[in-house]
Order: C-alpha cells, then sequence, then structure tokens
C-alpha cells in the first residue's frame, strides 16, 4: 500500500476544506476560494418530504454511500454496518442487519465505503477493511464475504454472473456472483503518487467494463476474463506542483449507442468510440464527478461546482449556472423537466433543463449531502450525512 499516496490525498482535502471555509493550515491567510451563498429562489416548483428513515452515518467521514432502488425497495447503508431495505412507498423498514462486528470488549465498524449495488438477488457493497459482502436481497442475510486486494470506496458492479470491483490500490476484481470464488484479477497500470480520494465506478455493456483510472485514462477490459482492450487518455498531467498534475478519473462512465462519455480531474468531458477506445469529440472540462444524460444533453458540475449543460452532438456549452460555486455538490440527476444537485447544506436544488435557471430549493438535513441522489417512481430518494435517508417529490 502507498500510504504517501493516501496522506497526500487525505492533505489536499484538508487544504480545500480549510480554504473554503475562512482558515488556513499554513498560517492564517486569507480564503482564496469563497463559497457562494445559497441563492435565494422563489420556489416556483417546491417538493414535499414524503418520508425518512433513519440509519448511522458519521459528517466527518468522506463518503460515497448512497441508496439504490430496485422493484420498488430502496436499499441504504450506514458506514458502521447497518444496512436497511426500505419500501419506496411507504418508508417502512422492510428488513435491517449489522455487518459491524463485536466482542466482549469493543464493537467494531464495518467501515462500509463502496455501496449499495442491487440486482435481482443480491445486495452488494464494498468496505474501508477491503471486506466485499454479498447479501440476499429479500432477507439481508450475508450469502458471501471475500476478502479484496484493498479499500472499496466505488460501488461494486454485478454483470454477466460477476461481481466487479475496483481498489484504491489499483486492483480490478471479479468474484463469482453465487460463490464469492475469484474468477480473475489484474492490476491497472502504476497508480500516482498523490490521487483523489474516489474512485470510478464500472460500467458494463456488451461483454465489457469500463471505468476511469487515477493516471488520466478510460479502459476497457473483458468480464469474462480481465483482459484488456483499449486504453485511452482523457486527463493529462500539468502544472510545476503534484496537485496541478492530479488527472484522476473518478467519474463512473456513461456507455449509449456506441459511445463511451467520461469526464476527468484536470482534464476533459470526452466522448469515446465503444469498440477500440478513439476519441470521437472532446471538450476542456475539469469534474470528480459522474454526470447525466437525457436525449440531447450531458449536464455535468464541474470542480468549482459550475453547473453545466452540454451537446451530446461535440460537447458545445448550452448554459453555465454558477450561482453554486464551491458548494461541494453532488452529481447531479434528472428528475422531470429539473436537473437536480445537493450541497453542503443540505440544500436541494431543481435547476430548469432547458435555461440552467434554478427553480426551487428544499432543505433536506443540516448534516449535509454528498452522495448521490436516485429517482424512482417520481420520487427523489437521497441519503444525508447523518446517515437518514430521505425521500421527496410532490404530494
Amino acid at each position: 500500500m502507498n500510504l504517501c499516496k493516501y496522506f497526500l490525498a487525505s492533505a489536499l482535502m484538508m487544504s480545500l476544506v480549510s480554504m473554503t471555509t475562512g482558515c488556513s493550515i499554513f498560517g492564517g491567510e486569507k480564503d482564496t476560494i469563497e463559497i457562494s451563498p445559497s441563492p435565494v429562489t422563489q420556489s416556483a416548483f417546491p417538493l414535499s418530504q414524503l418520508w425518512s428513515n433513519s440509519l448511522s452515518g458519521n459528517t466527518k467521514i468522506y463518503s460515497q454511500l448512497s441508496p439504490a432502488v430496485n422493484n420498488n425497495v430502496v436499499y441504504a447503508a450506514g458506514r458502521k454496518g447497518q444496512v436497511k431495505a426500505i419500501d419506496l412507498f411507504t418508508g417502512k423498514t422492510l428488513w435491517n442487519i449489522d455487518l459491524s462486528t463485536s466482542s466482549f470488549f469493543r464493537s467494531q465498524s464495518a467501515l462500509l465505503s463502496g455501496g449499495v449495488s442491487v440486482d435481482d438477488k443480491h445486495v452488494y457493497l464494498g468496505s474501508e477493511s477491503a471486506n466485499l459482502y454479498t447479501l440476499d436481497k429479500n432477507n439481508g442475510s450475508v450469502i458471501w464475504q471475500e476478502m479484496a486486494k484493498g479499500e472499496i470506496l466505488a460501488k461494486p458492479l454485478a454483470s454477466e454472473n460477476k461481481v466487479i470491483i475496483r481498489t484504491t490500490n489499483g486492483y480490478l476484481q471479479a468474484f463469482e456472483q453465487d460463490s464469492g470464488n475469484l474468477v480473475w484479477e489484474l492490476q491497472m497500470d502504476d497508480e500516482p503518487t498523490l490521487s483523489l480520494r474516489g474512485q470510478s465506478t464500472p460500467a458494463a455493456a456488451y461483454g465489457a467494463i469500463i471505468l476511469g483510472d487515477d493516471s488520466g485514462h478510460v479502459n476497457a477490459y473483458f468480464i469474462k476474463d480481465g483482459q484488456l482492450i483499449w486504453q485511452q487518455r482523457i486527463s493529462q498531467p500539468s502544472g510545476s506542483t503534484e496537485i496541478a498534475k492530479l488527472n484522476d478519473v473518478d467519474s463512473t462512465p456513461v456507455i449509449e449507442k456506441g459511445l463511451v462519455y467520461a469526464i476527468g480531474y484536470n482534464g476533459n468531458i470526452a466522448a469515446l468510440d465503444l469498440s477500440n477506445g478513439q476519441v470521437v469529440w472532446k471538450k476542456a472540462l475539469s469534474s470528480t464527478h459522474s454526470f447525466v444524460l437525457d436525449k440531447d444533453h450531458i449536464f455535468a458540475v464541474d470542480q468549482d461546482d459550475n453547473l453545466y449543460a452540454l451537446s451530446k452532438n461535440g460537447g458545445s456549452i448550452l448554459w453555465k449556472q454558477s450561482d453554486l460555486l464551491h458548494r461541494q455538490l453532488t452529481n447531479p440527476i434528472i428528475y422531470q423537466d429539473y436537473v437536480v444537485v445537493g450541497d453542503f447544506e443540505g440544500y436541494l436544488y431543481l435547476v430548469d433543463i432547458n435555461s440552467g435557471d434554478i427553480i426551487s430549493k428544499t432543505q433536506v438535513s443540516s448534516s449535509g449531502l454528498a452522495s448521490d441522489p436516485v429517482v424512482a417512481d417520481n420520487k427523489i430518494i437521497i441519503q444525508a450525512k447523518n446517515g437518514n435517508v430521505y425521500t421527496f417529490g410532490q404530494k
């Protein structure tokens, strides 16, 4: 394990937070980054809370845990190890398990960090302790548990009877879906000394998995054996400092109509040919966020929290919303005719999909929002930093 990498990544995040909150770890310098105040809106499209359900969380710990929905059931997890199945319509808990371990002397947190993924049979989660869990979707019982090569921050991917995970130390592993037996594993290209605290969740199509790495590449591998199909760079290191050279591709690629869309930090948003990885088009845009597509547009959040609408045909900018600068936005989703993002103060914003105007905002939780919102049955489901799951919509 490259301790230098993880220490530097943590220091980078601490310094960025310090700059945005008015203090400095280097002697009290003035802010270099100013957080935009939460904009005043007319709430032309107000949202109502439909239900909430409590899980344990940790407001001070970085986490990508977010709910998943399957067949009108919400599956959610807390960092310590609590996992719940919740009825989408009523918010009632259907089952509740705890993956933490305990002894006579102490309780040990499961440190859940990668998940939640769900398919027709199973729920999948990963942990900072390098544990991969597969649960029975119907009752939460543990089907199998296996050790990975390193900590798991990204969601596991279930495809073609395999569960594929990416670890922070650069391994890609595939486990047999029903038994947990290791099918194949490979170590990706050499990991850089410094990287951001995040990982690209793989996407799957046509027998291949596509994911980004910490060296600015998008990679395609065969699901059956892990063989590399192609590799394409979309983010190029530049600048004179290690931080300026960061070029992680932490977003989840989107595969559509023979194209792979991906975005990198200090790099580009690009459309690649799925068959060979060749660049169809690219445009300078830097982000660690995943993005969302509709019929004609890409909606993306950059590293300064500008929200963009871009054309899928060439990446031209259609509108840019800059009233939420440095508010630590969540990944965007589409809800009806709106792009939805959350922020660190717990506000959920609805942005007009055609104009980029902020139509309304709703405060979900004062603990803040960091994980991905989810849309199901015309409802927005989101998990706050304190662990609680909320569902909003129109009554």
